[in-house]
């Protein structure tokens, strides 16, 4: 809650650490609709239970496209759950997440414009 991310010797979850569920489980509890993540090339699973509660809390998740992805399996674990706002290639990922940024107070979520953005891969 006060804007620091600190990495841990605690279990591995999916297999992996830092995992990204981790991350965007504590970002979507911490800054809810002012999130928007990207999430990117890489293998599992990992980052979707984040990603979903992400959405849960107004935040926006973006995921890599697969012509852009090393390893499509993250990316594709959120756009077949439904959990993407955007699916963009890599060397169009910074513009979306700007744009989502730009935002203005979004009536249809009810809450402000994102202020927070938070990459995640595996690789």
């Amino acid at each position: 809650r006060n804007g620091t991310i600190r990495l841990d010797q605690g279990p591995a979850v999916n297999g992996v650490r830092p995992a990204v569920d981790v991350t965007l489980l504590g970002a979507a509890a911490a800054y809810g609709p002012r999130v928007v993540a990207a999430v990117l090339t890489g293998m599992g699973k990992d980052g979707t239970d984040g990603a979903r509660a992400l959405k849960r809390a107004g935040g926006y998740v973006l995921a890599e496209h697969e012509s852009s992805c090393v390893v499509y399996g993250m990316p594709r674990s959120i756009v077949e759950e439904g959990l993407a706002d955007e699916v963009v290639p890599i060397e169009e990922m910074a513009d979306a997440i700007v744009r989502y940024l730009s935002k203005p107070v979004s009536t249809e979520r009810g809450h402000e414009r994102p202020t927070v953005s938070v990459g995640v891969s595996q690789n």
